[in-house]
């Protein structure tokens, strides 16, 4: 069997190839927290470009040029857009106009459902009973939410008002990567070397495939998690279920901090409806544990976990990682960074690893060098 014969074993990155992709991650995710004033429009825009292709390429396949088929997208996804906004103006003028008075009533009944429930507690455990928990909860929650107003709403609205211009970017980016995002592609191939430029081809395809991937699945779960959320609340008995479905699936893209969070809004929302049940606030719980299961053992296999390949172990303390690292960016950002750093990790790896190809690129050189020497 000649040399050329042999079958290659394809390239598996091994120890060395992981810690530097942790430490590429980690590193990534450092920065992004620097200038998340740009990764966040950025993401948004990267966002509505995958979800908005589809109608380009539609157009393209029918005989429409490049420009016109983006920029016809982009103004009917503009279009739709500022329907559904001047539908919903005069709803959400009037909900905004009373949302410091919805926030108070729902606190409200939310704290209720807590020290009606210690007290439940204290009537069957006298040790609790003695120590007075009910009253001193009270006393804790009082001086927290008489507080929270003046120290923290208006750091809260400031920091809504800094966030909108830079939000703007989000469909200003996306509108670019529509019309020229082939132009980058094709920008970063004619900097390679020819012996690499198939290779260069594969990562940018892979890359690409891994985030588009990775973000579709994320709006197929949060549609998943929408309508089976919304199902169980209605239900219940719930007012507005697809709303509250919606918000929560959409908090729950925070990995474990959104879940709790959309929980907690859920049960303040069952807890003031329902003043007299609390067994509304509980089948809200136990619905959001249902769910969560859903998600960890049904839909994310189907939805994330296609894009990614990874090992729910490397998943799960990645997480815990990305948020040490970069706080709940770091949480939100840490797989599809992963993603794309293990993509780019395994393509150098092949590179390296690939003595015929390091001799082409070798050959091409000195080929380049003769050439340039000759008539010397």
């Amino acid at each position: 069997m000649s040399p050329h014969s042999v079958p290659l074993l394809p390239y598996r990155p091994g120890p060395v190839a992981w810690l530097g992709i942790v430490a590429a991650t980690c590193l990534i995710l450092f920065l992004f927290e620097k200038i998340l004033w740009l990764v966040v429009p950025f993401v948004m825009g990267l966002l509505i470009h995958y979800v908005l292709s589809p109608l380009k390429y539609r157009l393209l396949l029918a005989g429409v040029p490049h420009k016109t088929a983006a920029a016809l997208v982009a103004l009917g996804a503009f279009l739709a857009l500022g329907g559904l906004l001047f539908l919903s103006v005069p709803r959400l003028s009037t909900e905004l106009g009373s949302w410091p008075e919805l926030t108070a009533r729902y606190l409200d009944g939310g704290i209720r459902l807590l020290t009606d429930s210690v007290r439940q507690l204290e009537k069957r455990f006298s040790f609790l009973a003695h120590a007075h928990v009910s009253r001193e909860l009270a006393l804790q929650i009082a001086d927290l939410t008489n507080s929270f107003a003046h120290k923290y709403l208006p750091a809260v609205a400031v920091t809504l008002a800094a966030w909108a211009p830079s939000l703007l970017l989000g469909p200003f980016i996306a509108f670019f990567m529509l019309r020229d995002g082939w132009r980058f592609k094709k920008f970063l191939g004619r900097s390679v070397a020819n012996a690499y430029f198939e290779r260069t081809l594969y990562l940018l395809d892979q890359v690409d495939r891994t985030a588009r991937v990775y973000f579709v699945g994320l709006l197929q779960l949060t549609v998943f998690d929408t309508l089976c959320l919304a199902l169980g609340l209605w239900v219940l008995g719930m007012s507005n279920p697809l709303l509250l479905g919606l918000l929560t699936a959409v908090l729950a893209w925070v990995p474990f901090i959104g879940s709790v969070m959309g929980c907690v809004v859920v049960v303040l929302v069952a807890a003031t409806d329902f003043p007299g049940n609390p067994g509304m606030a509980y089948g809200a719980v136990l619905l959001f544990v249902v769910v969560r299961l859903l998600d960890d053992f049904v839909f994310m296999p189907l939805t994330i976990g296609k894009s990614l390949k990874m090992h729910p172990l490397l998943t799960v303390l990645m997480i815990f990682v990305g948020g040490a690292v970069a706080g709940v960016p770091g949480l939100m950002l840490v797989l599809p960074v992963l993603g794309v750093v293990m993509v780019l990790g395994e393509s150098i790896g092949m590179i390296v690893t690939d003595a015929r190809l390091r001799a082409r690129h070798a050959h091409a050189r000195t080929l380049r060098e003769a050439a340039a020497r000759r008539g010397l």
